[in-house]
């Protein structure tokens, strides 16, 4: 039988991989889940490790006051005994194909409401503060299980990822949330609670941020639940040692911005105590914890299974680490079928609408690109000033790396610039500076020249809209796919004016753009889906342009169209509607 964990350690920063287990240790009915908790305490003395899962339904069998649904297709709890981990670099797994259908919720938008309004008449009379009410999404799955999981890591890495295959089932865990770690007699959790979808682009992004930080209603629902995880462990902590070292911290992740807060405790609880105190994670439950498990119980239509429920391991050193299983997907390979749960805290003035799109951000997990690119930035070196606009691109870089999650090596960066500045023979250069997502730099130059002063750009329409939501709009990166196809909708023209999916100017592929109406320069506000480029910032500071809402009725009405960039700087620009028209449009000056 195939009984294998994958997950990162956090006592040595390695990912490990738990394999040729010992014994396994499973759970089918409430009634085993105690003595299997007791196997693996014994197995944990004798020098053993454990790694592994427990349901959400186990809740029960640790307190009795605790209800949930009857589940007979998958363990209440499973853990392999192993006698130690091996260190895994995930980089040189290989990768095998799998095929994802398409996303099936098990509710629509209509059960969603009324379930929302039932819970709000539960808080008006008494019994619950808050429900977390999720619901589950289904997939036809075919292929490599490891594979899949590999890339929902890479695109969400998160601290306590984790992958467990044990043979009919796949677990793949991208959780950022951490129910428990126990180093010794220190025990630390850190519930979340609290989401913003992530912004386009840097500012975007920042205020989106700022938004979730000051957020009355989520700093209360963050608080309720630190208050029910200080209560769990004051059951088994040490007199006066429960604190919250940090509360209201905002954590970025790829899809969401998340809400968490740290407790601590001493104590020198086993796990069987530590499981019984704490599990299920109030976080993923309500309070309090009893009631609204029942009424959890009574809404929805599907059983969670390891979702809400946590994945981890022990080792014989007390050490241990958990993490709250949200963010993750169950593979059943006997019904070639994904599974995947997803939810939020309700309280009385939650916006039922709002609290359906916020279950919609959390799923974004699971059809994210996250396709390897470098940030980039060119730049124009021309003596005897050098390079031009250097700074500005440098803070470019910068702000994209931060809003990616790339590491930025200032130094390593200047350096590169310099270091081939210096073999410039005193021409004009084309300088390309790229970092990747590990912070390696690279920097390539060739030799540039100037367009002809009555030089005019060819500009006809993209055959298509781009999409203003993508962020990648809004980053110079080496992942470029959308302008090359916007630009084989034209051949003949030496550039496309690109539009969004309202009708909204935005730019051309290589270039920002500029219409002259009404003797004024005005060019496409960054909302509408475009890079922000450095001479176009260049342009705004100095108030040569100024930023308007600009529609494709406007290239007929214009004086003039111009194009920008920090290489080429102005150029004059003519436009053809489709290369059918057999002429091109010259704007008057």
């Amino acid at each position: 039988m195939t009984a294998e964990v994958t997950l990162h350690d956090p006592f040595t920063g390695e990912w490990v991989v738990f394999r040729d287990a010992e014994m396994v240790l499973a759970a089918t009915a409430l009634s085993e889940v105690l003595p299997v908790i007791e196997q693996l305490e014994a197995m944990l003395q004798r020098g053993f490790y454990a790694a592994g899962f427990v349901s959400y339904e186990a809740a029960p069998a640790f307190d009795p006051a605790l209800s949930a649904p009857h589940i007979s297709d998958f363990p209440l709890c499973w853990f392999g005994i192993y006698s130690r981990p091996q260190p895994l670099d995930l980089s040189q797994l290989q990768r095998r194909s799998y095929r994802v259908g398409s996303w099936q919720a098990s509710i629509d938008a209509q059960r969603y409401r009324e379930d929302i309004d039932r819970i709000k008449c539960y808080i008006a009379a008494g019994d619950s503060y808050q429900v977390n009410y999720t619901y589950r999404m289904f997939a036809p799955f075919a292929g490599d299980a490891l594979s899949f999981f590999l890339d929902l890591n890479r695109n969400q890495p998160t601290e306590f990822a984790a992958f467990a295959d044990i043979g009919d089932i796949a677990v793949c865990s991208v959780s950022p949330e951490l129910f428990f770690r126990l180093d010794g007699a220190l025990l630390t959790s850190r519930p979340m609670k609290g989401t913003a979808s992530r912004g386009r682009y840097p500012a975007e992004d920042r205020a989106r941020a700022e938004w979730l930080r000051n957020s009355q209603k989520n700093r209360a629902e963050n608080t309720m639940i630190v208050d029910m995880i200080r209560n769990d462990f004051g059951r088994i902590a040490a007199t006066g040692s429960v604190t919250v070292p940090s509360a209201y911290d905002i954590e970025r992740y790829p899809t969401a911005w998340q809400m968490t807060s740290t407790v601590t405790a001493r104590s020198s609880a086993s796990p069987a105590q530590i499981l019984a105190a704490l599990f299920p994670c109030a976080s993923i439950t309500g309070a309090p914890k009893a009631r609204t498990m029942a009424i959890i119980g009574e809404l929805e239509t599907t059983p969670r299974k390891l979702y809400t429920g946590a994945i981890g391991f022990f080792d014989p050193q007390r050490r241990a680490q958990f993490n709250v299983a949200i963010r993750t997907v169950l593979i059943d390979r006997r019904s070639s079928r994904a599974e995947y749960g997803v939810g939020g805290g309700i309280v009385w003035d939650s916006a039922t609408d709002e609290e359906f799109a916020e279950t919609r951000t959390k799923a974004k997990v699971l059809t994210a690109k996250g396709v390897a690119f470098d940030l980039l930035e060119t730049l124009l070196w021309a003596p005897p000033e050098g390079y031009f606009l250097r700074d500005e691109h440098l803070q470019r870089m910068k702000e994209s790396a931060e809003y990616f999650g790339y590491p930025f090596p200032d130094a390593a960066l200047a350096a590169a610039l310099n270091a081939i500045a210096a073999q410039f023979p005193g021409e004009s250069r084309r300088v390309r500076l790229c970092l990747d997502r590990t912070g390696k730099v690279s920097c390539q130059s060739a030799a540039f020249r100037s367009p002809p002063p009555d030089s005019r750009v060819r500009l006809a329409l993209a055959a298509t809209p781009v999409d203003s939501a993508n962020p990648l709009l809004y980053h110079k990166t080496t992942k470029r796919d959308i302008y090359e196809i916007a630009r084989q909708s034209a051949p003949e023209a030496d550039d496309v004016i690109l539009y969004n999916e309202r009708g909204e100017l935005t730019e051309t592929t290589i270039y920002n753009l500029v219409l002259k109406i009404g003797g004024r320069l005005l060019t496409p506000p960054l909302e509408s889906g475009l890079l922000p480029g450095t001479f176009r910032a260049w342009l705004l500071g100095q108030r040569i342009i100024a930023e308007q809402t600009l529609t494709i009725a406007d290239l007929e009405r214009c004086e003039a169209v111009y194009v920008i960039n920090a290489l080429r700087k102005w150029q004059r620009a003519i436009v053809a509607w489709g290369m059918g028209h057999g002429a091109w449009r010259n704007p008057c000056p």
